[in-house]
């Protein structure tokens, strides 16, 4: 794993606040610290180095404090970038052992030094594995009428904006797309 913060030439930086974000960023009742945007920085950095220790040093916050942050903030936007952030791991590392079932390890064979052939290899263990956790691969869904559907795992900067720029929690979500700033304001029926 790798356990550094991105280097500028990597991913895209966090959303900044546009016109749409509020016009100060207190830092939220209980969040000791963390601000929206120190919360989306700190998923930025969770996704690229799949490490909560590394990625709350990267934001100035402890690690402690960032699973407090998830805990208060569970089926929060927070929670599922959180999840999203390690789900983007996960599937890289299920697409490579999923091709190393299917199409097995080249192995090259040495005779005095020389390299005089290759081979395939197939590992059965893990072939069985992954057909066990078939169903684990499956993406779950939220119920149809609850924000979170509109912000899949495999849209992560969506997300991350969404951390960034919206509300803390579901309730007052806005109609907005927060890429584009475009919106009409918040949905009245989510309203409280």
């Amino acid at each position: 794993m790798n356990n550094t913060v991105p280097p500028a030439s990597q991913p895209p930086k966090p959303p900044t606040p546009t016109s749409q974000s509020r016009p100060s960023d207190p830092v939220s009742a209980h969040g000791g610290g963390w601000t929206r945007p120190k919360q989306a920085a700190f998923l930025h950095a969770l996704a690229f180095t799949h490490n909560v220790g590394a990625a709350a040093r990267a934001v100035g916050m402890s690690r402690q404090s960032a699973y407090r942050l998830r805990a208060r903030l569970k089926g929060e936007p927070f929670d599922l970038a959180w999840s999203a952030a390690f789900q983007s791991c996960f599937d890289a590392l299920a697409e490579a052992a999923m091709e190393r079932a299917l199409h097995g390890v080249e192995v090259p064979h040495y005779h005095q030094g020389e390299l005089v052939g290759t081979s395939r290899r197939f590992d059965e263990r893990l072939t069985v594995a992954l057909l066990a956790m078939r169903r684990d691969f499956l993406p779950r869904k939220a119920a149809q009428w609850h924000p979170a559907t509109d912000y899949p795992p495999e849209d992560f900067p969506r997300l991350l904006a969404r951390v960034a720029q919206g509300p803390e929690t579901w309730r007052g979500e806005p109609t907005c797309d927060y890429l584009d700033g475009a919106g009409e304001g918040p949905d009245p029926a989510l309203e409280p």
